[in-house]
């Protein structure tokens, strides 16, 4: 298998021929999607990112390939939260919606949900793979010890959409608990966080690792107790289930989630985790947890239960790779 794209080579799959490129500019973004789909030398195409679409389709025409697109997100709503569009925000959404449209031209358009774009009436062949986790990128559940440590983890993008400040704010105003933080931050949050992170409520209690391979991620949090999932309600999360709920159920830490409606049945509905509307509720629970140990065991048992259940034996991927394979 060949992979062209971003970041470091030696993070990549073992048994993989390993391209990649500086992310760059705006500008160099553009040209790599023009380029990347006329330098892959596989008979299959995969895209990842909607703006390589277009060019793909093209490439795989003109080179007789076969091409499958795979749309991980409802990218027209993601952009809503992104501050970086500015005034251009209608016209990045615009460029967005077509690329997802070309999307469905594809031999095999993969979806990361029903509710992601194209539709199947849209799509030549569509399939949805749900972003259930790798188990083999994953730690085992550990077993839960009588007293649980006050450590609360997040892996993902760093940004105030995805919890970035609530989560802070929360492990300020809860004592004793630390906070790992796994993930690229955000331009616009950069300069808030660092002055946050000096604050005498946080200080040495926020850990920040950065961008990391899944593995690496994973084993930071390690001994952790409570996944952070203290998201925005943005039209991109509000009919979506995050890849990293599944990961913490998997790994068998407690969720701390903010009500996304369709996180709250897994949370709450299940025993596996707290819903919370803001940093402060979300503070009182951590505190909570703090003064009964057993209880935060107990979410934490029930989430190893139902991740051993519903999520370990699971495998998206292989209906993925059986229909790659039959394009072959």
């Amino acid at each position: 298998m060949e992979v062209l794209g971003l970041g470091d080579p030696a993070a990549a799959p073992p048994g993989t021929q390993v391209r990649t490129w500086a992310r760059g500019s705006m500008a160099a973004r553009g040209l790599r999607a023009l380029a990347l789909p006329f330098r892959a030398r596989g008979r299959v195409l995969l895209t990842l990112d909607p703006d390589v679409v277009p060019t793909a389709l093209l490439a795989a025409r003109l080179r007789r390939r076969r091409l499958v697109a795979d749309v991980h997100e409802d990218y027209v709503a993601l952009l809503a939260d992104r501050s970086w569009t500015g005034p251009l925000r209608g016209v990045y959404q615009r460029l967005a919606g077509w690329c997802i449209a070309a999307s469905g031209r594809a031999d095999l358009t993969a979806v990361a949900d029903d509710h992601v774009p194209p539709g199947a009436a849209a799509c030549r062949d569509r399939l949805v793979v749900r972003n259930l986790p790798d188990p083999h990128l994953l730690p085992e559940p550990q077993e839960v010890p009588e007293r649980p440590p006050l450590r609360a983890l997040y892996v993902g993008d760093v940004r105030t959409s995805r919890g970035l400040r609530r989560m802070i704010e929360a492990i300020g105003a809860a004592p004793g608990w630390s906070l790992d933080v796994v993930g690229p931050v955000a331009a616009d949050d950069a300069d808030w966080l660092h002055a946050r992170l000096l604050a005498a409520d946080v200080e040495g209690r926020v850990r920040m690792h950065g961008r990391m391979p899944p593995r690496a991620a994973w084993a930071v949090g390690a001994g952790a107790s409570v996944g952070m999932l203290l998201a925005d309600d943005t039209p991109a999360f509000r009919d979506a289930v995050p890849t990293k709920l599944y990961e913490y159920l998997a790994t068998g830490l407690a969720v701390l989630t903010t009500p996304l409606p369709r996180v709250v049945p897994f949370v709450r509905d299940q025993g596996t985790g707290a819903v919370v509307e803001d940093a402060a509720a979300a503070a009182a629970q951590l505190t909570d947890w703090a003064a009964d140990p057993d209880a935060l065991r107990a979410v934490r048992l029930t989430a190893a239960s139902y991740a051993a259940a519903s999520l370990r034996e699971a495998s998206p991927w292989d209906a993925l790779a059986t229909r790659i394979s039959a394009l072959l």
